[in-house]
């Protein structure tokens, strides 16, 4: 999910009952999979991981991912890209 056009202003979380989160200021999804989300937000990069994970809404030109399942963790990898031409997996593995 990429969309340079748009301007992303805030970044929020909200967590419900550790079952759904939604997000906002996402700039793209790199990967997921049913346990584990690498976003690209506003904020720094976020890997969100749990069990049974499904995106159920993605809202591309506002910046807007809700996500389901059970949610383990997230954490931001990173502050704001230093770098654009630095890799995420390189940032992942320092």
């Amino acid at each position: 999910m990429q969309n340079d056009n748009v301007l992303i202003g805030n970044h929020e979380v909200k967590m419900t009952d550790r079952k759904t989160i939604y997000l906002t200021g996402i700039k793209k999804i790199v990967s997921f999979d049913n346990e584990e989300f690498l976003m690209e937000s506003n904020m720094g990069v976020i890997l969100l991981k749990g069990e049974s994970l499904e995106l159920n809404k993605l809202d591309t030109s506002d910046g807007n991912v809700k996500i389901k399942g059970k949610i383990n963790s997230m954490s931001y990898v990173d502050g704001k890209q230093k770098n654009k031409d630095e890799s995420l997996i390189t940032k992942l593995f320092k």
